[in-house]
């Protein structure tokens, strides 16, 4: 897209099924003696012995295995528009990740006033891209572990859309062809994103055994390993079973003591990455430029003079690791380019859906809410391990019991949106014996380092506790439907629901004002989502 003008960019059509058939021409006159003399030689004479068969289609899962695919490339989108404003422009800048550097971008997610044509991406591009394959699966083949992997990445897709908007269209999607159909609360998404993973998981655990040669042509995360499939399902199960942990604690507690006795990724082995052929945010970042780092992880990594700096981030032209205010005017984007640091991402580098050091961090949490503050202890000091293992940097060990620094006042480069006091005062080291709160910010600050770029989760992350602590947003177009202080807390449905599914769309609103605990109602940004409820 070039960066100077989205409202404008092509993007392709979303995928559509292709079926196979034959078409016969009878050439006219033919008497029904003759017709009936031919009938037992007919298709074989009329059929394009070059043509491929629908059983030939089947060989080797070709026709379930593409959808299958198609469906992985979703979870967190390899196109390149797709992404950038799934996780670029708006879940990396909300959750304190990515800011822009396109100084004619005047309408933005970030400033709280997104276009209506960059609207309608997250919702009725990811919706239609999803349901086409989706449905080809689970209505064309009873094959378990076809239908396994289409539920388990519905879920995957799903969760990341319901946490940014709250009830969307899920149980009414499946078998009604139209996008335009009746939304669940989040809350039913919820319970049905979890049967529907038990469901998934079940069939994985039965099937361990399976030769990876079957799916390894259409997996490009485990190459058909069907056991790491079976630990990335329950380490999905319980990042959404934290998500609860505020309202709906009980079922919270329930859902991640299923997933970690089921399984969960605990070595980085088994990391969940999607190996594309091509990395498309590599043009995103490094040809388009239309983005840089943010200020805030930066601050904290600066702060913490975190080996993993130079791992996961270049400098920028002055030799130094500067991050953007995100959500500030851009007057020149030559000198936010030059002066702020870019993300390291090539061509080649895998696409981050889930790894080891998350799991940890997620578990070192339910330690701390519902078990032992020593194995809370352990798990979060692992996850930092694991995250430097990843990463490939050295140094954890002191790292991890660095008792002093703090993350940085953040100073501005060009001198605009510097600020005079640091955002958080947390430390590294664990505080035995300090309560919940401070060992809590401690693990999802840890998190949210471990798991960059995951815009989508750090936000979902942020919302759910607090943590990190993030700068405050510069400036407000929203109208004041937006509080500076709490940012967004979820996005807007799209102008096309609105014209073209308004009464569903009103009765979503009122399920989402029924749902929030927020003091602001409505399809705004400032609304919070129905597991959004701790006060902070």
């Amino acid at each position: 897209m070039g960066g100077q003008n989205m409202n404008t960019t092509r993007h392709s059509e979303p995928r559509r099924g292709v079926g196979i058939s034959l078409i016969i021409t009878v050439i006219a006159g033919l008497t029904g003696n003759l017709l009936t003399s031919c009938t037992a030689d007919f298709l074989e004479m009329n059929t394009n012995p070059n043509q491929v068969t629908a059983e030939q289609m089947e060989v080797n899962n070709y026709r379930t295995g593409t959808k299958v695919l198609n469906l992985q490339n979703l979870v967190v989108p390899v196109q390149e528009h797709m992404y950038q404003f799934n996780e670029s422009l708006s879940g990396g800048p909300f959750g304190g990740y990515i800011g822009s550097t396109v100084d004619t971008w005047l309408t933005r997610f970030e400033t709280f006033n997104p276009s209506a044509d960059w609207r309608k991406w997250p919702f009725a591009n990811v919706i239609t891209d999803t349901y086409a394959p989706y449905r080809g699966i689970v209505t064309a083949t009873d094959d378990e572990i076809a239908n396994a992997f289409a539920n388990l990445f519905r879920v995957a897709i799903m969760h990341r859309m319901t946490d940014s908007y709250g009830p969307i269209p899920y149980s009414d999607a499946v078998a009604n062809e139209s996008i335009y159909v009746k939304y669940d609360s989040q809350e039913v998404v919820y319970m049905k994103m979890f049967d529907e993973l038990d469901a998934a998981i079940k069939v994985f655990s039965e099937n361990t055994g399976l030769a990876s040669s079957a799916w390894s042509s259409y997996d490009y995360v485990y190459y058909g390993n069907i056991s790491q499939w079976l630990k990335y399902a329950n380490s999905l199960k319980l990042r959404m079973a934290m998500r609860l942990s505020y309202v709906k604690p009980e079922t919270a507690k329930a859902k991640a003591e299923e997933a970690i006795a089921s399984g969960v990724i605990t070595s980085n082995a088994d990391n969940a990455y999607m190996h594309a052929a091509e990395n498309r945010t590599a043009l995103i970042y490094n040809d388009w430029a239309d983005h840089r780092v943010g200020a805030d992880i930066i601050n904290y990594m600066n702060g913490y003079n975190d080996p993993r700096r130079e791992k996961m981030f270049l400098p920028n032209d002055a030799g130094n690791y500067a991050g953007i205010r995100i959500g500030s005017d851009v007057s020149s984007k030559t000198a936010a380019v030059s002066n702020y640091s870019n993300m390291q991402v090539s061509t080649d580098t895998p696409y981050l859906w889930l790894n080891a050091a998350e799991v940890s961090f997620l578990m070192a949490e339910y330690e701390l809410r519902w078990g032992s503050e020593d194995a809370a202890k352990r798990l979060y000091e692992q996850g930092i391990t694991l995250s430097f293992e990843e990463k490939g940097a050295s140094g954890a060990a002191e790292y991890i019991a660095d008792t002093e620094s703090k993350p940085a006042v953040y100073v501005d480069p060009l001198g605009n949106y510097s600020m005079s006091m640091r955002q958080s005062d947390v430390t590294v080291a664990w505080q035995t014996g300090a309560g919940t709160e401070v060992n809590l910010e401690k693990i999802i600050t840890q998190k949210w380092i471990a798991i960059f770029p995951l815009g989508v989760e750090a936000w979902s992350e942020y919302r759910r506790t607090g943590y990190p602590r993030l700068l405050p947003a510069p400036q407000d177009k929203s109208g004041g439907t937006v509080d500076l202080e709490h940012h967004a807390r979820r996005l807007t449905y799209p102008v096309e629901e609105y014209q073209m599914n308004n009464s569903n769309l009103q009765e979503a609103i009122s399920t989402l004002n029924a749902e929030t605990q927020g003091t602001r109602t409505g399809d705004g940004m400032g609304t919070r989502v129905w597991w959004d409820v701790k006060q902070w």
